[in-house]
């Protein structure tokens, strides 16, 4: 009878499940059930002549593709949405003021510049971008990658001048001039790869970059970045540090020049730490009735700017202060290519972490919002942003946590927000950026700091992970020691190295069951997990959850003969044990035959090595007979006196792969039936996996399959 399915008709009943069919092996289903669809292969020619093929509709696609605000501009819902976008753009961009000066510290630039890159990429972000909620702009975690290559590739001991050791004197004009062409050639290409990845359709990558691993990334950045604004705080003067063990030599110096704190200088960062910690609590709090969050960034940086000039602070009390801000916008200019090839590696490694950064929360607030965005595409809106952005003098940028949250929160839908907050930034340099130059930097690293609590609530992760995946909880903790030990180039690379390495021991460790038969179902169920799980008699079922090819495949095997007790070395000792009794017993011409039928069997058991015993019942599908029926043959007679289990099954389907080395192993244990997922089956086509004595009769859809199969075969059935 054929497949048929009926289900209960009356509601109140269970919905029933009924299905006859006659038992289906591989190479039934592959000779007579299914028929592949006969295709023609399009030569070589003519694929690429349809690629090139130019038409209205493949045109209309590219552009749409490569400039997003076209599909959503013309359509545009004034009414509902203008007026949300207004808020929001300004309330990000109030934001973006006082960050774009504090990240550019970070950065190791002078603050204008951070001012340039909260304006140029945001602008041309509205133009490209897929996702209607990120704020592009500068964003502390790249902000100190940056500015670790930037002292490396110009410290200060480069630009000494009419000074001993003791008492260094450093020309800063010159160093800063140095360090902004070394950012802005940064910027230049990491925006050439992230642009060249999306190309490619590279947009995957971040994928590898799994989410334990960036908030464990994240978090050391913070530490890094809260180490470096200690001495703004308090108003020492220390060198800059990068590489490994910086956090520690950061420290030391610190804590070294300690005594030489300026008090007022202190006392500003502490209550401005206080009052914006204060003022994020309150946002927190009541965001639901406040219509906008109140702005305590752009508060502070006016009032304590007010003050510091009221005050004179930087020449009464010797307060740092943020210093010239040159008005209007600077000229195009050319990068310095000479430095890409000591650049490159690092501008790999932001690029790769920024993209990350984006998407991630690209990703967060498109799921939220019921719309997509397209990995590719944004991997070239972030590379033209920072490439044409960094003819302009800026540095690198992703997209900002706490701004997106802001435009997000305070009711922006689309790109137009962003465009409203970079018209903003543009108005304060072109008109009103002098105005800030009395700012003390501990003012912008108060900012910093308390914009970092969010992610030390990371650490939140830890008891998290500790209860859900102790896997990925050694992702996090290696990631982030070795980023705050190794510093975050270093730190980024073992972390992914790591993340790989528990690839491999996931595939070194998987989970090995015997699986038995829930009653009355063709179900199969773990044996030492469910209570009414059963084994079939005579029948051991295999399964472990992991692909076979090179590194595991001997696990496999190993593990495969512990669970089931049975071992090919030792079986076939004990079959010529047995057999050369056989040869004395029944003749040499009768034992000859068997021994060569045997060979071919692949039924395998643990042997009780030993002289001969008298046997007076033979086992039969795990039932003792006391007697040995004269229609068994004297081979069979042999074989179930070694074993009560005459099948193993090994169960591929939660088998993604398997290569030539696994199948080889496969098939030189190959013991009786393989329940086998159907795309592996190609694989094994493909490596030459069926071959005497192994074919696709022996491969079965369904474990029921193959399992009602060896219990009709009336013991064991045979290979061909």
């Amino acid at each position: 009878a054929m497949e048929h399915v009926t289900a209960s008709e009356e509601p109140s009943a269970a919905l029933m499940y009924h299905v006859e069919r006659p038992i289906f092996n591989e190479g039934y289903i592959d000779s007579e059930l299914l028929h592949r669809k006969k295709r023609t292969p399009k030569s070589f020619q003519r694929r690429i002549a349809e690629h090139l093929r130019c038409s209205s509709e493949k045109a209309k696609s590219v552009v749409f593709g490569f400039l997003p605000i076209l599909t959503w501009l013309p359509s545009y819902p004034l009414k509902e949405y203008l007026f949300g976008d207004i808020v929001s753009g300004i309330s990000t961009g109030v934001m973006q003021l006082p960050q774009g000066l504090a990240y550019a510290m970070l950065a190791a630039v002078p603050p204008v510049f951070g001012l340039y890159s909260s304006f140029y990429p945001v602008l041309l972000y509205t133009f490209l971008g897929t996702s209607k909620h990120i704020s592009i702009g500068t964003f502390a975690v790249i902000s100190l990658m940056i500015g670790g290559i930037a002292v490396r590739e110009a410290p200060d001991s480069m630009f000494a001048v009419n000074g001993t050791n003791a008492s260094q004197v450093v020309d800063f004009e010159a160093r800063d001039a140095r360090r902004v062409e070394v950012v802005v050639a940064l910027t230049t290409l990491v925006g050439i790869i992230q642009f060249v990845l999306g190309l490619l359709r590279f947009g995957f990558l971040a994928i590898y970059l799994t989410e334990p691993l960036v908030r464990g990334f994240t978090t050391a950045a913070a530490v890094h970045v809260s180490v470096s604004q200690i001495k703004y705080l308090l108003g020492v003067h220390t060198a800059r540090f990068n590489g490994p063990l910086s956090v520690v030599h950061s420290l030391d110096a610190v804590f070294r020049n300690i005594a030489s704190t300026n008090v007022v200088t202190l006392i500003i960062g502490l209550v401005c730490m206080v009052f914006l910690y204060f003022i994020k609590d309150l946002n927190e709090r009541f965001k639901k009735k406040l219509p906008i969050p109140i702005p305590g960034e752009i508060i502070v940086v006016i009032v304590s700017t007010g003050i510091s000039y009221g005050m004179v602070m930087s020449e009464n009390y010797g307060v740092e202060v943020v210093g010239k801000i040159p008005t209007g916008l600077l000229p195009p200019k050319i990068p310095d290519f000479s430095v890409f090839p000591n650049l490159f590696p690092d501008a790999f490694a932001i690029a790769v972490v920024g993209f990350s950064i984006a998407i991630s929360l690209a990703k967060t607030f498109a799921l939220k919002h019921g719309y997509s965005v397209d990995g590719n595409q944004e991997l070239i809106a972030l590379g033209l942003c920072n490439f044409m952005s960094s003819f302009f003098h800026t540095f690198v940028v992703t997209a900002s946590m706490s701004r997106s949250l802001v435009q997000e929160s305070t009711g922006g839908h689309t790109e137009i927000a962003g465009l409203l907050a970079s018209i903003l930034v543009l108005l304060v340099v072109v008109a009103i950026g002098f105005v800030f130059q009395p700012l003390p930097t501990t003012v912008l690293a108060a900012i910093i700091m308390v914009n970092l609590l969010g992610m030390y609530k990371q650490l939140k992760d830890i008891p998290a992970l500790w209860r859900t995946s102790k896997i990925e909880l050694a992702i996090w903790l290696v990631s982030f020691f070795a980023s705050v030990l190794l510093g975050l180039d270093y730190g980024l690379v073992v972390a992914m190295g790591f993340a790989i390495l528990t690839v491999i021991y996931r595939t070194q460790c998987p989970k090995n069951a015997l699986l038995g038969q829930i009653p009355d179902t063709g179900l199969y169920f773990d044996v030492d997990e469910y209570e009414e799980a059963e084994e079939c008699s005579g029948i051991k079922i295999f399964q472990s959850n992991t692909s076979i090819y090179f590194a595991n495949s001997d696990l496999y095997v190993s593990t495969l003969k512990a669970k089931t007790g049975i071992d090919p070395a030792q079986l076939l000792t004990g079959r010529k044990s047995q057999l050369k009794y056989a040869k004395r017993d029944n003749g040499e011409r009768k034992a000859v035959n068997h021994c060569s039928s045997d060979v071919e069997l692949g039924v395998t058991r643990e042997v009780v090595a030993g002289p001969k015993k008298q046997m007076d019942h033979v086992y039969t599908n795990g039932q003792m007979n006391e007697n040995n029926t004269e229609s068994e043959s004297e081979d069979d007679f042999f074989l179930q006196r070694l074993t009560p289990i005459h099948t193993i099954i090994l169960d591929f389907t939660p088998v993604n792969f398997i290569d030539s080395v696994g199948a080889k192993t496969i098939k030189s244990i190959f013991y009786m039936f393989v329940c086998c997922a159907g795309t592996l089956l190609s694989d094994l086509r493909t490596l030459k996996f069926f071959c005497e004595p192994v074919t696709p009769d022996l491969i079965f859809p369904t474990i029921h399959d193959a399992v009602l199969h060896c219990k009709r075969s009336e013991g064991r059935p045979r290979l061909p």
